[in-house]
């Protein structure tokens, strides 16, 4: 297939060797394109390589890029994702695949337009395994590869052929998903991070430092896991209420980490191998430590995902106050404007929102 991947960072770097080992013609779409090695290699955290391939090229033009694609790969931040989808809606071809990964933080509607053309819109509910560049442009490091993929598409019946391409590219089990919501209500980094940063930073204001800060998730508390487990209790109450879909894909993190508790799931997230080492998004200045406001964690996480969440809940009139407190605090503290809104893509109510999802 021609493949084109959107985004080099460690994701974007990570499936572009996986294509180009499997024999597909690659292309990197991305505003650093003289930065990408045709040559591109995943090593271990031994940094033994562990694959390797050669892209076709790099390039920033839309046409080279998109014109011919069978296969895109879209690895930008969620907030990115409206713009990703109007760079290349003219140039895509009747039936060409456009894979979200992750496949949450409202990316489904900012590609409405193109499966309108006939494009199939296709999401991973998790990313492959924690990917960390090396050396951007060359070397990314893998860890901790998952066992199986899901995948949902729409449309919906599209699923099967989608996740054999999967299953394919990456040599892992892939399973069909039943319909794209089991993408967007996966309690994964919208809760995952978004807790985590409120209760490492709940007293943050401005010009206040810290003098040193935890490991992300080998610093991980038990307050941490039991806002995490509060807000994913809510997540679940609301898969109960959309009993017109069968949600049974998304799993309550008690079951994904084997945590019946906090001081379990405290235990759990902190001995996890591929967890190591990851620091809490932050900036050092001359007075000490402050949160990375622009970083990933902050910008997509809180407004293009637990927005989203809550969003659904409100739709069913559930309450939701451990999202929304966590939501608030972020409120407080954000620099960002721009945010998910339901209506800005004309769903108003859940008739529409249901519609939508029955693709």
């Amino acid at each position: 297939m021609n493949i084109t991947i959107v985004g080099a960072g460690n994701i974007g770097t990570q499936i572009a060797v996986h294509c180009a080992f499997k024999g597909h013609d690659v292309i990197v779409f991305t505003s650093k394109h003289n930065l990408i090695s045709k040559n591109l290699k995943i090593v271990n955290e031994k940094g033994k390589t562990i694959i390797s391939g050669s892209i076709n090229c790099a390039t920033d033009d839309a046409s080279a890029a998109f014109g011919n694609a069978d296969l895109i790969f879209v690895t930008v931040p969620a907030f990115y994702m409206q713009k990703a989808a109007q760079t290349m809606l003219s140039f895509l071809k009747k039936g060409a695949k456009i894979c979200l990964v992750p496949g949450s933080g409202g990316g489904e509607f900012a590609f409405k337009k193109a499966v309108d053309r006939g494009c199939v819109l296709l999401g991973l509910q998790r990313v492959p395994s924690v990917a960390r560049l090396i050396e951007y442009g060359k070397t990314v490091c893998a860890t901790g590869y998952r066992e199986e993929l899901f995948v949902a598409s729409i449309p919906a019946s599209c699923v099967k052929e989608c996740a054999d391409i999967i299953s394919n590219i990456f040599d892992m089990k892939c399973s069909a998903l039943p319909n794209y919501l089991n993408i967007t209500l996966i309690p994964s980094n919208p809760i995952l991070h978004t807790t985590r940063l409120k209760t490492i930073f709940c007293d943050y204001r401005p010009n206040k430092t810290y003098k040193e800060l935890p490991l992300f998730y080998e610093g991980w508390t038990n307050e941490s896991s039991e806002l995490l487990l509060s807000c994913d209790s809510e997540v679940q109450n609301i898969c109960k209420s959309l009993d017109m879909f069968d949600l049974s894909f998304v799993k309550s993190l008690k079951i994904h980490y084997e945590s019946d508790n906090a001081r379990q799931l405290t235990s759990k997230i902190t001995s996890i191998k591929s967890f190591k080492g990851l620091k809490t998004p932050c900036i050092q200045t001359d007075d000490g430590f402050v949160p990375d406001l622009n970083s990933r964690y902050f910008t997509a996480d809180f407004s293009f995902g637990l927005t989203i969440l809550i969003q659904i809940a409100q739709f069913l009139n559930l309450p939701c106050p451990f999202m929304e407190s966590t939501m608030n605090w972020y409120d407080k503290i954000s620099l960002q404007k721009e945010r998910f809104n339901f209506a800005d893509y004309g769903i108003k109510n859940l008739n529409d929102f249901i519609k939508f999802y029955q693709q």
